[in-house]
């Protein structure tokens, strides 16, 4: 494609999702429930884990803390962005703004997939490796392998966003989307993007498919270690463990590989798929690890009875 000889973009237009007219305050909000119960069970399962000694010094629930961070931050970045869609008038985003945009949402992203990594790994030495776990697995470690993520996170981002607009912008400018993501951006670069689509497949695959073969196969490691637990109580406990775990990963990858991993389409599925790790999946993480969860639960009974004795 020949480059456009135009004056580059300053702004973008987000369309955001299609939806029925009538259901405009009714979709404003939900989603704006949405962001605030978010915001304020990811920070009552941080405060849980930093006030409660028995969770802060185990590696697990440092992984968990610092998942809560990262749920704030997703949720920050797209759903005020996303109701502003639910709103009268046209609401562009300044280049820069989408650029943040953009890296922002997959360095923080992206980490998540490494914490759940380094949480499957944190479950199997538990499980696999009780007798050794404070050796392999010390607070020191955990303080590595989450610096580590973070880190590598970042990289992963800036990547996504240079290759992303170190192309000219010089043609339309609505973004068909609800936030400023590599597939619906690109769609808008006056020159060939064969390159970007296949660098970006190439780098969210290899860190999906890593992160996920390794999630697998400490879950198959895992549930041959609970296999051999001879009482039907120490199974439960232990599936119990890891079931919160699963639950969010299923949750997380199944709509990132649909989105990303497969051939470039422009899918109404794709934001409907992509309201999961941007919208729900945050939102359901802080109840399914009080839910399914039994020390977080009892750290949060205590919690809150400490409160009422303080109060009283």
């Amino acid at each position: 494609m020949e480059r456009v000889n135009s004056t580059s973009l300053t702004e973008f237009i987000l369309t955001g999702i299609p939806y029925p007219l009538r259901l405009r305050t009714f979709l404003f909000v939900f989603f704006l429930l949405i962001y605030i119960l978010t915001q304020l069970g990811n920070l009552l399962i941080l405060v849980t884990v930093w006030v409660d000694p028995q969770l802060h010094a185990r590696p697990m629930y440092i992984f968990l803390g610092v998942l809560s961070v990262i749920d704030m931050g997703i949720s920050t970045i797209i759903v005020p962005r996303l109701m502003m869609n639910f709103t009268l008038g046209i609401k562009p985003i300044p280049f820069g703004g989408c650029v943040a945009q953009l890296y922002f949402y997959h360095f923080l992203g992206s980490t998540q997939c490494f914490l759940y990594t380094l949480m499957a790994y944190d479950r199997y030495l538990a499980i696999c490796q009780p007798l050794r776990y404070h050796i392999l697995m010390n607070a020191k470690l955990s303080t590595l392998l989450v610096t580590g993520a973070w880190v590598a996170g970042s990289i992963h981002g800036a990547l996504q966003a240079i290759l992303t607009f170190r192309l000219p912008y010089c043609g339309p400018n609505q973004v068909d989307y609800f936030f400023c993501d590599i597939p619906a951006v690109l769609r808008l670069a006056c020159t060939d993007t064969t390159v970007n689509e296949q660098v970006t497949f190439v780098d969210i695959g290899v860190v999906v498919a890593t992160c996920f073969s390794l999630i697998l196969l400490s879950y198959v490691q895992i549930t041959q270690a609970i296999l051999r637990i001879r009482t039907t109580d120490g199974r439960r406990r232990a599936f119990s463990t890891c079931g919160a775990h699963v639950t969010v990963v299923t949750v997380y990858y199944v709509p990132c590989a649909f989105i990303y991993l497969r051939p470039e389409t422009n899918s109404p599925l794709d934001g409907a798929a992509a309201l999961f790790p941007t919208a729900i999946t945050p939102f359901l993480n802080p109840l399914i690890y009080t839910l399914r969860n039994q020390e977080v639960k009892l750290a949060l009974k205590r919690m809150i009875g400490d409160a009422v004795l303080h109060a009283c």
